[in-house]
């Protein structure tokens, strides 16, 4: 599918049509935070909620953990947040503007495409991936290659790279004094990780097996943007899978099809848009075997969307040392302890919904005459059928479909407007499904049926309505 629409079509529908909008508004807005509309917000929970059937429902080893957004500060130190989770950041000294050194980086790489290779060996670096770089190679490359403000596009002269923590501080009790510091988490992994002992001792669950989360999480970002992209405020959907020290390679591959799986098969994405980028052995992080992203092709470029981690055995380790519990597993079979290794396939929920709104994005048909409408599977519509009176005086015999429809679906009522108008408007927002009531056909205990994608129209019996509607949802 090609992408021949821009972010500003997205943002224009999602504001125009209730599915996300600028928080605080009236205030004048405060940068990057975004609230979801009646549409939006339908439609998220639709995705979290196909997200736990197919990770959680179905599956016997699972289980759901719903851990505290505050965390004992311990928690930060054991995992290495306190001093390891971080960006580098540079400052424009003429305008004393703050960068993130690696994006700008890899926005010089991008431009220079295919000559980006020479970077390698002018600076002695061993990949293209900025991130991996260390610090004071960043600044080096950002000098002598004159990388430019990308706010002004002027080249000016670049301070040192230094570390940002994104952890957002907070305090606990009546004082605000370094005692009482606490951090909103920067994801819900710890949380599963420091519940581990109890999550074995009250399930008796055997190895391998999962626990999943889905929660808000927090990071300082230094520079959020593209819409929903990037936020400072998001919501995780995690999973932690124990198992077998050894068998964590075999279950890492495993866990990288599951992913893509429910991209394609569930949501419906389109696979041109989806692609598998391996980290290389010098990207990876400090207590990663292996680590996947699935990668999105947005209208800003492809950007990870989901990410699988071979986490080893190091929070467990981290979290025995720091507190002194026991965080092994006794294996009844072998009659053996060890400390499970972790595979983790981690997903922001508010990724996962721009991800949708731009696979869906669709403009049918010539220039005067062109339709521009959200298609994508059914269950992720926000409103699955809209009921239509062909004329406001019929809302007497409409209301009660109405009311029988919204026994099993998100419906919404609707008589203001012709009736082109309104098929119009629920294309854009994708509901899947108008049903028409007219005087006549409902002589006959008949209303119409109008399918989104086709615009094709099918008569149906009032009293087999709901069955129609339930068995073409599936």
């Amino acid at each position: 599918m090609e992408t021949n629409f821009t972010m500003k079509d997205i943002v224009n529908l999602s504001q125009a049509r209730w599915f996300v909008y600028a928080w605080s508004e009236i205030y004048g807005w405060l940068a990057n935070s975004w609230d979801y509309g009646p549409y939006g917000s339908l439609m998220k929970e639709n995705i979290k909620n196909l997200w736990i059937k197919e990770f959680v429902q179905k599956k016997d080893d699972m289980m759901l953990l719903d851990s505290s957004i505050l965390l004992n500060p311990k928690v930060w130190v054991a995992s290495w947040h306190v001093w390891g989770f971080s960006d580098p950041l540079i400052d424009d000294k003429n305008t004393k503007e703050r960068f993130r050194a690696d994006k700008l980086l890899e926005a010089l790489i991008e431009e220079m495409w295919s000559n980006a290779k020479s970077l390698e060996s002018k600076y002695w670096v061993n990949n293209l991936i900025p991130e991996s770089w260390p610090m004071e190679k960043q600044a080096e490359v950002m000098r002598w290659e004159k990388v430019k403000n990308p706010n002004n596009w002027q080249v000016w002269d670049w301070t040192d790279v230094k570390k940002f923590n994104l952890m957002f501080k907070t305090f606990q009790w009546v004082t605000d004094d370094s005692s009482a510091t606490v951090y909103m988490r920067p994801e819900t992994a710890q949380g599963i990780f420091v519940d581990f002992p109890n999550v074995l001792r009250t399930s008796r669950r055997k190895i391998p097996f999962w626990v999943a989360q889905v929660g808000k999480a927090f990071r300082n970002e230094i520079t959020p943007g593209n819409f929903i992209f990037r936020t400072r405020e998001f919501e995780q959907m995690e999973i932690e899978y124990f198992c077998e020290p050894g068998t964590d390679l075999e279950v890492h591959a495993r866990w990288k099809e599951d992913c893509k799986n429910f991209l394609l098969n569930t949501l419906w994405l389109h696979e041109e848009n989806i692609r598998l980028r391996d980290h290389d052995p010098d990207e990876l992080s400090h207590y990663s075997n292996a680590t996947t992203d699935i990668e999105y092709k947005f209208p800003f470029g492809w950007w990870e969307l989901w990410w699988i981690a071979d986490r080893t055995d190091f929070d467990l380790k981290a979290h025995m040392t720091e507190s002194k519990a026991d965080m092994s597993y006794f294996d009844p079979v072998n009659n053996r302890k060890f400390i499970p290794y972790v595979i983790e396939p981690s997903v922001w929920l508010n990724r996962l919904f721009l991800t949708a709104l731009c696979d869906a994005y669709t403009v049918d048909g010539e220039w005067e005459e062109q339709r521009t409408y959200l298609k994508l599977d059914p269950k992720v519509a926000p409103i699955k059928v809209w009921v239509l009176p062909v004329v406001k005086k019929l809302a007497d015999i409409a209301k009660p479909i109405y009311k029988q429809l919204a026994e099993d679906f998100v419906c919404e009522y609707d008589d203001v407007w012709s009736v082109g108008k309104r098929y119009a408007r629920f294309d854009e927002i994708w509901t899947p499904f108008c049903v028409t009531i007219d005087s006549e056909n409902y002589d006959a205990w008949k209303v119409t049926v109008r399918y989104r994608d086709s615009m094709e129209q099918e008569l149906v019996e009032i009293s087999e309505l709901n069955e129609f509607l339930r068995t073409k949802l599936k």
